[in-house]
């Protein structure tokens, strides 16, 4: 780095709002910030910022941006998995089955059998194994808010770490809450999708009528995180009645916004929340299965579903 640059971090807070806020008149001539949130600043602003009444100015600016974050989102749904065995059966339900549920997937999705989904050390563990069940050659579980929960916009945060890979396939996302839901019609928002042969890579997407992956007009985009097998990140969807924000550890890389139609906006509806690891599949399984890396798994911290005031 440059000798003239200093740098720290700053967190939980608008950067540019606060420096107009404490410091009339700053521009990019003076600060930047980087893609991963370091605040650089040359030595003029530094010596700006160490001034007393414009320390006082940012430190209470600062609270003053917490609060405003604290006032527009209020904690409604949560699971923060501080238990031990099945997951909580008065917010999880199962999907199960083996069908290839559309995508010609391979697993076997079971129900309440702690192998493939199970509570512990603080997680919810979703284990895909491969092993005969039935006419499939692996199990996997798929967990559903369905009956249980349902939102209409607010945001959503999962924490989680994903599965490492080729053939493993996890997910989380919402589906429309309607007993005769037609796909894609009622609307899908992936607030997270990784396939093991693209490492690294995080996909956001939405499908409705107009906008689905069949007809290749599915609105999507992805984000590299590197570390997505080794770390938890927090994956997140905002949306409200205007838009879709996908992101991750609150970094937005896809957005997609109203056209107030129902082939392009379904996504007025409620929507309950999915959280499985497939095998396979036309997507997750386009350059096979690796045979030699199961059992893998995808665990989540927690679950979280704030309203948005």
């Amino acid at each position: 780095m440059a000798k003239n640059i200093l740098d720290f971090k700053l967190t939980g807070v608008s950067f540019e709002a606060l420096m107009m806020y404490a410091f009339p008149g700053s521009n990019n001539h003076y600060l930047h910030k980087t893609f991963d949130n370091t605040i650089c600043m040359s030595k003029k602003m530094w010596r700006r910022c160490l001034s007393l009444p414009a320390i006082l100015v940012a430190i209470a600016g600062i609270y003053a941006f917490r609060l405003n974050t604290i006032k527009t989102r209020k904690l409604v749904w949560s699971d923060e998995f501080n238990y031990t065995g099945l997951p909580d059966s008065s917010k999880w339900d199962y999907d199960s089955g083996g069908n290839g549920w559309g995508n010609h997937e391979l697993q076997f999705y079971t129900r309440k059998r702690l192998e493939n989904a199970r509570v512990e050390n603080g997680s919810l563990v979703i284990e895909a194994r491969k092993e005969k069940w039935q006419n499939n050659d692996y199990t996997s579980a798929r967990l559903v808010t369905r009956g249980k929960a349902d939102w209409q916009y607010g945001r959503m945060e999962i924490r989680a770490r994903l599965p490492k890979g080729i053939g493993t396939w996890p997910a989380i996302w919402t589906l429309a809450s309607k007993d005769t839901m037609k796909w894609p019609h009622d609307g899908e928002i992936d607030i997270m999708e990784h396939v093991g042969f693209h490492q690294g890579y995080i996909h956001g997407s939405i499908h409705c009528k107009k906008y689905n992956h069949v007809i290749r007009t599915q609105k999507t985009d992805t984000l590299q995180v590197k570390d997505c097998s080794e770390n938890f990140h927090v994956y997140g969807m905002e949306w409200t009645a205007d838009n879709i924000r996908i992101s991750v550890d609150d970094h937005v890389y896809f957005q997609f916004a109203n056209e107030h139609n129902y082939d392009a906006w379904p996504f007025d509806n409620r929507m309950y929340l999915l959280l499985n690891l497939a095998v396979g599949g036309d997507w997750g399984g386009i350059k096979g299965i690796d045979q030699d890396i199961w059992p893998q798994r995808m665990e989540i911290d927690y679950v979280r579903v704030y309203q948005l005031d």
